[in-house]
């Protein structure tokens, strides 16, 4: 009797210790910033931001030729000017200059509006694709490999890459 009840609590144990094994979630791990950076998508638009970052560029460079051309014109010219026109030259000077830093801010802020509203569907479509083989693959969680410090598991990376046809 005694050595019935050692089996069954051994059965019920080993029964209870392999469907708790089972029940274990199935984690993979993708390096997304790779896979990002390696869609046509997203080097098409990386193109595109680089241009616009060139044209801001250049008419910034020369609004500042300009502004300094001019300062250098006022300050040879000073001596023989009155003060009032001076004066006038100087508010006319420091009105470039927060006129340029202006649109310097502004250059800055529709270039990094650009690049979000570029990158946010290349973002959503590799997103798309991790979910699509992590389900074909049976992987309940996939964490992206930049946040993680140990990374044993199942690396799912050329999967998706091969999803997406990169």
């Amino acid at each position: 009797m005694k050595r019935l009840k050692t089996l069954l609590l051994a059965i019920v144990l080993f029964v209870g210790g392999t469907s708790l094994s089972s029940a274990q979630s199935k984690i993979a791990h993708i390096n997304l910033g790779e896979v990002i950076t390696a869609m046509p998508e997203y080097k098409t638009a990386q193109a595109e931001i680089e241009k616009l970052n060139n044209t801001y560029n250049t008419e910034i460079q020369a609004s500042l030729k300009e502004l300094q051309d001019k300062v250098k014109q006022y300050t040879a010219e000073g001596p023989t000017q009155t003060d009032e026109e001076n004066k006038k030259r100087q508010a006319e000077v420091q009105g470039m200059e927060q006129s340029l830093a202006v649109y310097q801010q502004q250059a800055q802020q529709d270039i990094q509006k650009q690049e979000l509203d570029k990158i946010k569907p290349i973002r959503e479509k590799a997103q798309a694709a991790v979910k699509k083989v992590a389900t074909a693959l049976g992987y309940d969680y996939v964490l992206d490999l930049t946040t993680l410090v140990v990374a044993t598991g199942k690396d799912i990376t050329a999967d998706v890459k091969k999803e997406l046809g990169i």
